[in-house]
């Protein structure tokens, strides 16, 4: 497969490597952009990626609770333009979206649109026809996710990102506001360190299997014999759960602890335990990679 000057400015973009280690890797991989970096990783030249790619569409990633704190939804819509994206009127259609999945708990986006909106006789679905035809852009409902029990949200930068984490608590531990700063917390940690995973038993085994292979490559690079290569490996494995999994990361605000630490010294000065069941990071774009001269024409074809 052939690749091109603008892969190669890309796969650069993504790991920080050199052009010409970009251009080798991609030679290597047959112009194969995920076999490239995986290339680069066994070189010891680029650090893991995320998968998410470039981030260029607008819109909205927004994240709430009921009144009782008891379900939260987090949201994404997007518009095609930033000027719409921070209109009152586009964001008061957002706010909507989710109260109607708060009271509604559609399937997917496709029951969503399908549901009476709430505070109104329509459906969500007449509503966003008719703000694109008085906004005059094509506004599109991405995704969402609803978590319930006890739940903590956040939102990031202004619509950039809403995060949505789930507890496990008693519910006079909940109360407390020490807890609600503390879920607070978590969920701005979660904005801020884009964990993948909630923990180890979380990431699934061809994801663990697939980097064993590229720390195992890293090793035998360095020179070390491959007898002790699994151990080294096996050491090397803690440091990638360190940084893909949530409760293993190292807290931000205080990096001596990691999130499962940090929930624990809340949880003795609380006097009941606390524990993360789960959680929803919606950054508003993320993954939709798009040129920006093209994105009204492919936001159109997403709407269709």
């Amino acid at each position: 497969m052939a690749f091109t000057a603008k892969d190669v400015a890309a796969l650069r973009a993504k790991t920080g490597c050199g052009m010409m280690d970009c251009k080798k890797a991609l030679s290597q991989a047959d112009g194969d952009t995920d076999k490239a970096i995986d290339f680069l990783r066994e070189k010891g030249l680029a650090a893991a990626t995320k998968k998410a790619g470039r981030i260029a569409a607008e819109g909205i990633a927004y994240a709430v609770l009921n009144d009782a704190g008891t379900s939260g939804v987090v949201i994404e819509v997007n518009a095609e333009t930033d000027f719409v994206a921070k209109n009152a009127e586009f964001r008061n259609f957002v706010k909507m979206c989710a109260d109607t999945v708060l009271a509604s708990s559609p399937a997917d986006v496709d029951a969503l649109l399908q549901c009476k909106a709430a505070g109104s006789d329509k459906t969500v679905d007449a509503i966003l026809k008719e703000k694109i035809l008085k906004i005059g852009e094509n506004i599109k409902v991405r995704r969402f996710r609803k978590l319930g029990g006890v739940v903590g949200a956040y939102n990031h930068a202004d619509g950039k990102i809403g995060v949505l984490t789930k507890f496990e608590t008693a519910p006079e531990i909940a109360a407390k506001p020490e807890f609600k700063e503390y879920a607070k917390n978590v969920c701005m940690q979660i904005a801020a360190i884009v964990p993948e995973y909630l923990d180890e038993s979380s990431v699934p085994a061809n994801v663990v299997e697939h980097e064993k292979e590229i720390l195992k490559q890293q090793v035998l690079e360095s020179g070390k014999p491959e007898a002790i290569a699994s151990k080294i490996v096996e050491g090397r494995l803690h440091k990638f759960y360190k940084e893909v999994c949530l409760v293993d990361q190292a807290y931000i605000k205080d990096d001596k602890l990691s999130i499962k630490q940090y929930t624990a010294q809340v949880s003795k000065q609380l006097g009941g335990e606390i524990r993360i069941a789960d959680f929803a990071r919606f950054e508003k774009g993320e993954g939709l990679e798009k040129r920006q001269e093209n994105f009204a024409e492919e936001i159109k074809n997403l709407v269709k």
